[in-house]
């Protein structure tokens, strides 16, 4: 399908682990398609000869209609539909009809790859916040208890402690990709895989043949609500993953192991999540309630230090990352390596030892005040950001930011409402105002936050460009005060209405603070 993006990549130079239609339902007749060495595809632009194309029923596009341009580059076979091949009888290669393309994509893109998740113990965790930094802290956690991981997430993967960029802006990378990364910490020797599961992810199934054996949840917030419809349609994508660990699946025997689902037992859905699976419930958090029940939190302006009980035992732990909400992230981490039965100690000490997430409050030197970048970009990680950071500055907390296009409206009032009432100033610019128009999006935010009390002039202003906010913010910033560079974090591009241009806001921010301050 011409819609998304389908990077190119090597797997169409590198043997097949598996054959491809292996993941087709048992009824195919099997004798009827070729054993194609390519990759498994649903963009027509990247198809190459001996590839699968897979004909998705898009949001925006039939994949169907692109199947033409397929064979043309070398499509070797055709995946359609139920009802749909006759539509593309005359193209001259063999098509297969199923039931659901988009679940075809993932299983037959699983089998391709010889069924990785079967050789790894797979941790999901699922979340509106803090999905990204607990999947790096559990990865940290495994690796010190001994284990050898990868680690798949929004930011990209790290397998065996190399790390590897999402070449797209996918949530979660489409499936061929996601079972490409899985084979990767396969060949590379890990045993556990941790990966980042969105409700985008879940609900397009692009994590569907994963073999996940533990479930995690972070929190839960409204989200994605454009995408999804409503709240509920939300949680129960979310809800996906932990109704997943009851799926029967095959798993090597050194890789088999109870499955859990470990559960924030702050998250006030947490029995929500508990009642869509046989699995067990381990509860976590700052409660007495909890499995796992973190105490005697100390913070500090770059990190934390606290301690886990569990049967018992405590267990001194530190986070690298500043905040109550990391406590949070960092506490699944360890009620992960808990729940595998690993060393909690080891698995401590893993993640005192992980440095921090790219994005994620990520601060940046070279400047007479603090600068923090955060991907906060819904109302709830931007006031766990800004209240965290309020505890620790000294002047005022100015927020460069923006809101998304094609997203919910009320996300928009949601942050200038937070923003209004956390903030000293705010400079308004773009996010990725995709189709939109980024001055009329700013114009949204303005009047979410003139209708907080915040006066135009006196608590924020317009400045349209995102490079320009950033130099503006730096300019009337004074020592003591705090530069929060909100909702871009990670990512490598800004999405506008003629295509994506490269960012790098943490780069952006050490320029312009050389350009200034030298």
């Amino acid at each position: 399908m011409a819609n998304h993006t389908d990077p190119g990549d090597s797997s169409a130079d590198r043997p097949a682990a598996g054959d491809w239609r292996d993941g087709l339902p048992p009824e195919t007749d099997r004798a009827a398609l070729p054993p194609a060495s390519g990759a498994i595809r649903h963009d027509s632009r990247v198809v190459e000869a001996g590839d699968v194309f897979v004909c998705i029923e898009g949001e925006r596009a039939d994949g169907h209609r692109f199947a033409g341009a397929a064979v043309q580059a070398g499509a070797a076979a055709l995946v359609a539909s139920r009802g749909r091949a006759s539509e593309l009888a005359g193209l001259d290669v063999p098509v297969v009809e199923v039931s659901d393309s988009r679940r075809a994509l993932s299983s037959i893109a699983a089998a391709r790859e010889g069924y990785p998740a079967r050789r790894l113990t797979v941790v999901g965790i699922t979340g509106t916040n803090g999905k990204s930094t607990t999947a790096y802290l559990t990865g940290a956690a495994l690796e010190g208890a001994g284990a050898r991981s990868g680690v798949l997430t929004t930011l990209g993967s790290r397998i065996d402690g190399v790390d590897v960029p999402n070449p797209t802006r996918l949530t979660t990378q489409e499936a061929p990709i996601v079972q490409r990364r899985l084979a990767e910490m396969v060949a590379a020797g890990c045993t556990h895989a941790v990966v980042e599961a969105t409700s985008h992810g879940l609900e397009l199934l692009r994590v569907a043949d994963c073999g996940f054996d533990i479930a995690v949840l972070t929190n839960l917030t409204p989200d994605h609500l454009d995408f999804h419809g409503t709240f509920e349609a939300y949680r129960a994508a979310k809800t996906r993953l932990f109704e997943m660990l009851d799926e029967s699946g095959e798993k090597a025997a050194e890789r088999m192991v109870d499955r859990v689902a470990v559960l924030n037992a702050a998250c006030e859905d947490w029995q929500h999540f508990a009642a869509a699976t046989e699995a067990p419930a381990l509860l976590y958090g700052d409660v007495k309630e909890a499995d796992m029940w973190t105490k005697d939190i100390v913070l500090w302006p770059d990190g934390s230090t606290f301690a886990v009980t569990a049967t018992g035992e405590s267990v001194e732990a530190s986070v690298r990352l500043p905040g109550e909400f990391n406590v949070e992230n960092a506490t699944a981490a360890l009620a992960t390596a808990w729940a595998l039965d690993l060393d909690v100690d080891g698995a401590a000490a893993g993640v005192a030892g992980c440095e921090g997430v790219p994005g994620r409050m990520q601060r940046i030197g070279g400047a007479p005040f603090d600068v923090v970048v955060d991907y906060a970009h819904t109302a709830d990680a931007m006031e766990r950001v800004l209240t965290t950071l309020g505890e620790v500055v000294e002047g005022r907390m100015i927020v460069v930011f923006g809101c998304a296009g094609e997203q919910s409206l009320d996300r928009r009032a949601g942050i200038a409402g937070v923003v209004a009432r956390l903030a000293a100033y705010a400079v308004l610019t773009e996010e990725d105002p995709r189709s939109e128009d980024p001055e009329a999006i700013i114009d949204e935010i303005a009047r979410a936050l003139i209708a907080g009390a915040a006066a135009e002039g006196e608590r924020f202003e317009r400045v349209p460009d995102r490079r320009d906010a950033i130099d503006r913010a730096f300019a009337i910033a004074e020592p003591g005060d705090l530069v929060l560079l909100a909702g871009k974090g990670h990512e490598s591009t800004i999405e506008r209405a003629g295509g994506p241009t490269p960012w790098d806001e943490a780069g952006a921010a050490r320029q312009s603070i050389a350009a200034r301050f030298g």
